[in-house]
């Protein structure tokens, strides 16, 4: 048995001397010390042997395994620092590549965009949540009871809470108005702030319709509103946008969450109000409905509608965006596609 020890520590050593490679020490040390290498063989013999034998074949065995670890570790410690640390060599005078760096999604950029330029007419910007109910979306923002944007075909309500009503009736947001209501509920007037955030509906997508879609909505309430503040506002949000004089009409637009109501279009930029498949073959794409608060939207916010007006405008962010970048189709937006998005970086 010790003379086999001694055999297979000297093939092991003349195998690591002759291994040039880091496959090839692996080989030995499978060969070796794997679980049917060499040395476990041999230690499976060990309960052969009588006692004295046994325990010298032990001690030589727990030598030899300790020997040809500590060789194998020597040799790949070996091969590790003669292998070069580059494939070629290295012109240092040649000037680096600068690593590449991300971008704000163009939705995102226009978002900042709005809040700083609203930010500097002393409006705040406010968060509601995604989910919320039918109480804030409908009931509160003077919804009939039969309105078709209640049904599932409009609005994507929760599993287990359709046979609810009111504020145990859960949905994905149909629309941002209804944080309005939550904010008036948590401050004093007069308001100014403005929600931007992403909404739900439950319709066919398009090249101007999607699912998940974001929207920016603006609100202002005071004792005295004209409704021409409408029209303040909305030029305010175009310049932000594109910097020039942007050709809107305005028409009348009917809403159940104001009185009067409004509705905003804008010359197609895409082309130009030529036509196309952006703007439906119009030449016109609606941006931004909006008008005065209803006065039962007014009363759900806890306010006095003899007293208090104001004035909503609701846009359409992902559309301001089309129109900005003159982008074609809505659902390129939402695409991931990285080479769509890496025009932005």
């Amino acid at each position: 048995m010790l003379g086999r020890v001694q055999e297979v520590l000297g093939a092991a050593r003349a195998d690591l001397a002759a291994a040039g490679t880091a496959a090839e020490v692996a080989a030995v040390r499978k060969e070796v010390l794997g679980k049917s290498g060499a040395l476990p063989v041999l230690r499976r013999a060990l309960g052969g042997l009588d006692e004295r034998e046994r325990k010298a074949a032990g001690s030589a065995l727990h030598t030899a395994q300790q020997d040809i670890t500590a060789a194998i570790e020597e040799k790949e410690r070996a091969l590790l620092d003669a292998e070069p640390a580059l494939a070629r060599p290295m012109d240092v005078t040649v000037p680096g590549l600068a690593p590449g760096s991300g971008g704000l999604h163009p939705t995102t950029r226009l978002m900042y965009d709005l809040n700083d330029a609203f930010a500097a007419l002393n409006f705040e910007v406010y968060e509601g949540p995604e989910l919320s109910s039918e109480l804030f979306e409908f009931d509160h923002m003077n919804f009939p009871a039969d309105h078709p944007a209640r049904e599932s075909m409009d609005t994507y309500w929760l599993a287990g809470t359709a046979d609810e009503r009111a504020e145990r009736r859960l949905c994905m947001r149909p629309h941002l108005t209804g944080a309005s209501i939550r904010y008036m509920r948590e401050h004093e007037p007069p308001f100014r702030f403005v929600y931007p955030g992403r909404v739900y509906r439950n319709e066919s997508t398009d090249a101007r319709h999607e699912r998940a879609f974001f929207q920016y909505e603006v609100l202002l309430v005071d004792e005295v509103v004209p409704l021409t503040m409408g029209r303040f506002l909305v030029d305010t949000i175009l310049d932000t946008v594109f910097g020039t004089p942007v050709t809107t009409r305005m028409r009348t637009g009917f809403f159940p969450f104001v009185e009067p109501g409004f509705e905003v279009d804008m010359r197609c930029r895409v082309c130009d109000g030529q036509g196309c498949r952006t703007c439906g073959r119009v030449g016109w794409l609606e941006v931004m409905p909006g008008g005065s608060p209803h006065p039962n939207v007014l009363r759900a916010a806890g306010l006095d509608p003899g007293r208090w007006s104001g004035c909503y405008v609701n846009v359409g962010l992902d559309r301001l965006v089309m129109m900005r970048y003159g982008i074609d189709d809505v659902r390129l937006l939402h695409s991931a596609d990285l080479r769509f998005l890496n025009q932005f970086a």
